[in-house]
């Protein structure tokens, strides 16, 4: 059903189904309560077409901007963005892009990294300003760190496993397998540029010999063959059993808390028809001081119910599927976008929003706070922990229809 025969339904109904010309249909159906009336529905053929120039793969990809619900209203930050847009810098081993707040203003709590690192693929030995987090999208990879307290932790990660590596430990990741890996990480510093990071081989190529002679306690020509620039990423040999592995730093104690975790292996905080949410923050990931996250699978059609986030904006990244997703602000304000996978979001914090399923198949979004725990308010939950007569006054709404709102505080509807 288009949108204009659904609200003009909706007007039937809301007038005990008299008959409605096309204009007293169009006047009486739901749209912005404001003036002046706004969207599609208010307009005509002619006045809402769009000769051009156009890009109609970008058109195509983000229908909401050619045509917004009429409930749209007044202006607001670019919500979107998405890593497809984004330059790869492409080496040996494998890539990396990036969206900071350089590339999108609005993510003003984090910056992100998709990373793809082939069979045996090295990100070189590093370490950054600030806190890192980690999800394995695809394949496997080895994790390389060396903690706070001068311990090693060696983990092998796979599909949904997480990892937390704080700022200033050095670390490293590899590609496992015959597929190598792909994985998403974000910091917890809007500006942090993986491009820009702390490289073990920059260190080296800029000390002197001597000093590092010194340091090592080696002949100076020992470094007479170090690289000049640094690696980056680059082609390395596959990694041996990860048991030899951890053997071959020797026992340096163990860490006080992993910094891996397996988000995928957990209950899930909601599971039903509709959907499936996982929850991953310093309750049960421990290590994860300051950055909380949920993964989200929707149904087709269905509905991650209205809500908003008190403690942290909201940073998304969309994985599979196709979706929509209105965000409300004061003003009124309120602005709606589509997203496909790749895709990133932010929907300030305390904004109120929703994501609707608008495919065909299963839609995956991970939502990222920086926080150290998860925070929300459902819409419905709310209302329904009102006194209904409240409620009632406010909405006209019928008392006995209230009481049939979901009363759980975190919810997928079906389509």
């Amino acid at each position: 059903m288009d949108d204009f025969s659904r609200r003009a339904i909706l007007a039937l109904s809301a007038v005990g189904g008299a008959a409605l010309s096309f204009e007293e249909a169009r006047a009486a159906a739901f749209g912005n309560p404001d003036e002046p009336p706004q969207g599609a529905i208010n307009s005509s053929p002619a006045a809402i077409s769009d000769p051009g120039p156009q890009n109609p793969a970008l058109a195509r990809e983000l229908p909401a901007f050619q045509s917004p619900p009429p409930t749209d209203v007044g202006t607001m930050p670019m919500l979107w963005s998405s890593f497809n847009i984004m330059p790869k810098r492409i080496q040996a081993g494998g890539w990396g892009r990036q969206v900071t707040i350089t590339e999108f203003p609005a993510s003003k709590d984090v910056s992100g990294v998709d990373m793809r690192l082939g069979p045996g693929g090295i990100r070189e030995l590093h370490w950054h300003l600030a806190n890192e987090w980690g999800i394995v999208t695809k394949g496997r990879c080895r994790t390389t760190l060396l903690d706070q307290n001068g311990n090693a932790n060696i983990q092998d990660v796979g599909p949904g496993d997480l990892w937390f590596f704080p700022a200033g430990c050095p670390h490293a990741l590899q590609g496992l397998g015959p597929e190598g890996a792909e994985f998403l990480l974000v910091f917890d510093d809007a500006h942090q540029s993986e491009f820009s990071t702390l490289l073990l081989t920059d260190w080296i190529a800029h000390t002197p010999p001597e000093i590092l002679a010194q340091n090592f306690g080696v002949p100076v020509e020992t470094f007479k063959n170090i690289p000049l620039h640094d690696l980056w990423i680059f082609q390395g040999k596959e990694p041996g059993p990860l048991a030899a592995a951890q053997a071959a730093v020797g026992a340096g104690g163990k860490a006080q808390q992993p910094f891996t975790f397996s988000l995928t292996a957990t209950t899930p905080v909601k599971q039903n028809e509709s959907g499936t949410i996982y929850l991953a923050d310093s309750h049960n990931f421990k290590a994860s001081t300051t950055i909380a996250a949920a993964l989200e699978t929707i149904k087709p059609g269905a509905l991650r119910r209205l809500h908003w986030h008190p403690n942290a904006d909201e940073w998304q990244y969309w994985i599979k599927g196709q979706g929509r997703m209105t965000v409300f602000d004061a003003g009124p304000r309120a602005t709606t976008f589509d997203f496909r996978p790749g895709d990133v979001g932010v929907v300030p914090r305390n904004q109120g929003h929703y994501i609707l399923n608008t495919g065909t198949e299963d839609l995956q979004v991970l939502v990222i706070f920086k926080a150290p725990e998860y925070q929300e308010v459902d819409l419905s939950n709310w209302l329904t922990h009102t006194p209904p007569d409240l409620v009632a006054q406010h909405l006209n709404i019928d008392p006995a229809v209230l009481a049939r709102f979901p009363k759980d505080k975190v919810g997928i509807q079906p389509a």
